[in-house]
């Protein structure tokens, strides 16, 4: 069965809850290693996308924030928030007090010029990041299908073709074409979900 979206959110954010309650209450070092691994990509991704090419300040945020988790971990209150807002409520925190000492950051700012002036019709850098992230795992999982199963998925999920079209287009029977998808996405699944 694959599962929705929403059921993954939910599932991710409920370990990610969890992960966050033995850092705080037992100082868990390889909870903190599994909160790490998860969100330095994602911070990363956050920073370059609002500075393109600066890896380093990438890398500098991204390690910063980490410590702030670790270190504020216990202030964090999950009736409140999603663990990914407060981290990345972290991170924006640290962008602006990194902007400040660089003096790339005015706070001399008119906020209801700035609110009419702002057009933001794109998704935010968690999201991209997110998305980028789910897209490399898809692609290095069609990458090790047997090519009869990727080449359907190609044909039914990348081109948009039918079942009918792709067996026509392959010249396979329909229900060769449906068991390959099948298993194929049972496959992505599983490789998906390491």
């Amino acid at each position: 069965m694959v599962k929705t979206n929403s059921s993954l959110n939910k599932e991710r954010n409920i370990r990610l809850k969890g992960l966050m309650a033995s850092v705080s209450e037992q100082r868990d070092k390889q909870a903190f290693g599994e909160l790490f691994n998860h969100f330095a990509p994602l911070l990363r991704s956050y920073s370059l996308a609002r500075e393109p090419g600066s890896t380093l300040l990438a890398d500098e945020l991204a390690q910063e924030v980490l410590i702030k988790v670790w270190n504020k971990a216990h202030t964090y209150k999950p009736e409140l928030a999603a663990v990914s807002t407060w981290v990345f409520t972290l991170a924006r925190n640290s962008r602006i007090d990194h902007l400040r000492r660089s003096g790339r950051f005015s706070t001399d700012i008119d906020p209801t010029a700035l609110f009419e002036s702002i057009e933001d019709d794109g998704p935010d850098p968690f999201q991209m990041a997110q998305r980028q992230r789910v897209e490399e795992r898809v692609h290095n999982g069609l990458k090790q299908l047997p090519i009869e199963q990727s080449q359907i998925l190609a044909k039914v999920y990348l081109e948009g073709k039918s079942h009918q079209e792709a067996a026509n287009e392959l010249e396979l029977p329909l229900g060769t074409v449906k068991s390959r998808v099948r298993l194929a996405l049972q496959k992505l699944e599983l490789f998906l979900k390491r």
